[in-house]
């Protein structure tokens, strides 16, 4: 039998395999991996007292000779009819008492499997596996899948007799799977060498939709610059450590992910782009650790989600501890999004947090539109009212940054936009109807039965992501003011001034997908790396502002009203088409 390791973390199940892991079902259930998983099981149950125990002779006495004998009997239960097992296996008669509950508790075995998040990761350490990722797919994952619900068919036709009449394609393998490899060194030297030695992902499957469910449904706090390298004070267990390194916008950020977080980390593949291997072959741009073991962090800052940019080997660096208050994909998703502001603040670049949509009409109008604003203003509601109304009307509408970008003057009067991501990580209650139900084939969908549910699912292409796209209108995302003769649905400023007053506020009423609610102000609606370095930003926006007016961009506000009570849905539908409006009468047009 094919040898593999694998691993117990709450309720994840890491496996790590060269190749396939076993080859019939008799393998499989005489596997350590199954034994450890029924141990889990029957300790479930025990907890819950649960009638299913009733198999054995003494429930509350279940010993090793029990449960191996119960193995045997599974393992029997793939070749022959139940009758015949007795016959084989002895003393297991006793586990036939009644039938229906032997066929309850293996049941009850593959919906408790199934309940884990489980990975499987393939190292090409010693092999290529790289080269052509969709053999190790099918020859270790989607073998392992088929081998598991066949084990699973087998044992429940010979218990009771007969044949199902709906089979059903579960997912009972793995739900990711990754193709890791140790090839890459790209850290700088001294302190990043405790880096060296974790598993670098080059490949990944996914088999959505995902139902994830973290320790947490909201972000809190603010990420804070540190005066000390968080490498300096932590020690890295590299076997329990997973790099993602991310394309974010053009920059490469390593982002290093602890096992505790597996099912946020792999997520990020429907957000950003993977590295390729050019990329791994410079430095990085950035490094983020999330889940940092111990309370180093907390030694730095009083809220211990921190960056601190290295000078002399000019690299910033991120970390975030491994607790379950920071066991939200926000976290993950945000830090590197600082990261990449910082960057391009440092190379005079403006970064943004907001949408950048390049909308094409039917009638030749066009636009690129940048819609700024923070969590929960309206921007991607404003835009998906706008798709859909638009509909007989839109061309093209090709999305550019859903979240995060950067803003750059190519010269006079050209301001190119880009985005960073290829995905989205959105609220499930503020996208329209059944249209997370369209996407469900490629959307990872985490706490779907509490407040601020999200879903992470891919919506453009890294190309389109790092084009550069000229701007026409720069528009901020009010939700919170309603609408009358002095405050029209879009409203243009004249001057800078104008703009920046509006602008550097950051104004919104917050829907509560952080801690944060009521009425709150948060400097340029971005607290990822623009508010910790408010002056150098200060100074960028002075500039990118006056080139914005002096180019003839459109610079005003769209009322989205998102944030009042009773217009969340007329709201972003009547800015919408106030916005369509604008666009086909070519006044947005640069």
């Amino acid at each position: 039998m094919n040898t593999y390791s694998f691993k117990f973390i709450h309720q994840k199940i890491l496996i790590y395999a060269a190749d396939r892991m076993c080859d019939t079902p008799e393998e499989l259930l005489s596997s350590p991996l199954f034994r450890e998983f029924l141990g889990h099981a029957l300790n479930q149950l025990r907890h819950r007292r649960s009638p299913l125990l009733d198999i054995f002779e003494n429930p509350e006495k279940i010993n090793d000779d029990q449960v191996a004998r119960l193995v045997e009997t599974l393992i029997y239960l793939t070749k022959v009819r139940g009758e015949v097992v007795p016959n084989i296996v002895k003393d297991s008669d006793r586990f036939f008492r009644n039938n229906e509950l032997l066929n309850d508790f293996v049941e009850y075995l593959y919906n408790y499997w199934r309940d884990f998040d489980r990975f499987v990761i393939c190292s090409s350490a010693f092999s290529k596996m790289e080269e052509k990722p969709y053999r190790t797919f099918d020859d270790t994952i989607e073998h392992f899948t088929h081998l598991m619900r066949k084990t699973y068919r087998d044992i429940q036709e010979n218990i009771t007799g007969h044949h199902p009449a709906i089979y059903r394609q579960v997912r009972a393998g793995a739900e990711i799977a990754a193709i890791t490899s140790n090839q890459f060194t790209t850290t700088p030297d001294g302190v990043y060498q405790k880096l060296r030695g974790i598993p670098i992902i080059r490949q990944i499957l996914l088999n959505p939709p995902l139902i994830l469910n973290p320790p947490m449904n909201k972000r809190t706090g603010r990420f804070v610059p540190a005066d000390a390298n968080p490498l300096d004070r932590i020690d890295i267990r590299t076997e329990e450590w997973f790099c993602f390194p991310a394309r974010v916008g053009k920059l490469v950020i390593l982002i290093y992910f602890h096992e505790k977080f597996a099912e946020l980390g792999f997520s990020l593949c429907n957000l950003f782009e993977l590295a390729n291997n050019a990329d791994l072959e410079r430095k990085p741009d950035g490094i983020y650790l999330y889940g940092v073991p111990g309370d180093a962090l907390d030694q730095l800052a009083k809220f211990p989600t921190i960056f601190h940019y290295d000078t002399t080997n000019d690299m910033l660096v991120a970390a975030v501890p491994n607790r379950d208050e920071f066991g939200y994909f926000g976290y993950l998703k945000k830090m590197a999004l600082t990261l990449h502001n910082i960057r391009m603040m440092q190379r005079g670049a403006m970064p943004f947090h907001g949408a950048l949509v390049n909308i094409l009409l039917h009638s030749g109008s066009e636009a690129t539109i940048l819609m700024i604003g923070d969590t929960g203003a309206g921007k991607s509601e404003t835009l998906e009212a706008f798709r859909i109304i638009g509909d007989d009307r839109i061309r093209d509408m090709t999305i550019i940054a859903d979240d995060m970008g950067s803003l750059k003057i190519s010269g006079p009067g050209r301001i190119l936009g880009y985005g960073t991501e290829i995905g989205a990580y959105v609220r499930l209650d503020d996208l329209q109807a059944g249209y997370a139900f369209g996407q469900l084939d490629r959307t990872i969908i985490m706490n779907p039965d509490q407040v601020n549910a999200r879903a992470v699912l891919p919506v453009t292409t890294y190309s389109r992501v790092v084009r550069g796209y000229p701007v026409d209108m720069i528009l901020y995302a009010n939700n919170y003011e309603t609408v009358d003769e002095d405050h029209p649905l879009i409203e243009q400023f004249r001057t800078a001034e104008d703009a920046l007053r509006v602008f550097r506020e950051g104004t919104v009423m917050s829907k509560g997908t952080t801690t944060s609610t009521g009425l709150v102000h948060s400097y340029f609606a971005n607290v990822f790396g623009p508010a910790q370095y408010r002056t150098e930003h200060e100074v960028i926006a002075g500039t990118y502002f006056d080139a914005f007016i002096k180019g003839g961009l459109f610079v005003g506000q769209i009322r989205t009203r998102l944030g009042i009570s009773g217009s969340e849905a007329q709201g972003p539908e009547e800015a919408a088409r106030a916005l369509l409006g604008l666009i086909d009468a070519g006044n947005g047009k640069n």
